[in-house]
């Protein structure tokens, strides 16, 4: 029997029923046709799982009995916060969901000299919105308890200035240091990943001056999605929990 996850944005407590947003309560009528009886799972971000059941569900409303707190953790011991240079189309959306599948821990878009979206203020909150609604669903599909941060777009100057105690990695075609073999990042990683044209001349410096470190996954040229994709892997494998 499959087991629904269900995210669901408010305090979760055992012994009571609550009311399912309406998103996700015409997904469970009308979409995985559940009946009342059948066992659900859902979380809030803090962390647990909650087990219950659907008490009744209709198009319009779908109500469940929580029942239990459950001390599930498949978060990674690698904290990971992933800075993608904004580009076209459906990569960002593809780098959303799978970087939440490989354990990212916070993402934020950045406007770069060559980013090619050019929004009004109104359009960037409708973006954030549709991101935070893919990281959502990966975290479903895929288990996790803890939403990664998203945080607002912002340039790259913003970006780089910013103080962090984590290692700060910047993947570039013809660094020396292999992603592979860095030193053991005791405070996470901050992971720079330029737009489809790349971080302009300019852009490489000043992330040189702020310390990024230059790093190389290998030998042929991967597109941005793929890149922080690719390396996001490389970091959990080697110290993470893949």
């Amino acid at each position: 029997m499959r087991i629904p996850r269900i995210y669901y944005p408010d305090t979760l407590q055992t012994d009571t029923q609550i009311a399912l947003p309406k998103d996700s309560a015409i997904h469970i009528s009308t979409v995985l046709r559940l009946k009342p009886g059948h066992p659900i799972v859902m979380f809030n971000g803090d962390g647990n799982e909650y087990s219950g059941e659907i008490v009744e569900t209709s198009k319009r409303a779908t109500t469940v009995a929580v029942s239990a707190k459950l001390g599930i953790c498949v978060e990674s011991p690698l904290s990971t916060h992933l800075a993608q240079g904004v580009s076209k189309g459906e990569r960002m959306d593809l780098v959303m969901q799978k970087s939440v599948e490989l354990g990212v821990t916070d993402i934020t878009p950045i406007i770069t000299e060559r980013c090619p979206v050019k929004l009004s203020e109104e359009r960037w909150q409708k973006k954030i919105q549709h991101w935070q609604k893919i990281i959502i669903s990966a975290c479903e599909q895929s288990g996790r308890n803890t939403l990664p941060t998203l945080h607002q777009p912002v340039s790259f100057q913003t970006w780089v200035q910013q103080s962090t105690n984590q290692l700060r990695l910047m993947l570039h075609p013809q660094a020396s240091q292999r992603l592979n073999q860095l030193r053991l990042p005791t405070e996470g990683v901050r992971l720079l990943i330029g737009p489809e044209g790349g971080l302009s001349d300019a852009e490489i410096y000043q992330a040189r001056e702020f310390g990024y470190e230059e790093v190389l996954m290998g030998p042929r040229i991967l597109r941005t999605e793929t890149a922080a994709l690719a390396a996001l892997a490389i970091l959990q494998a080697g110290f993470g929990d893949i």
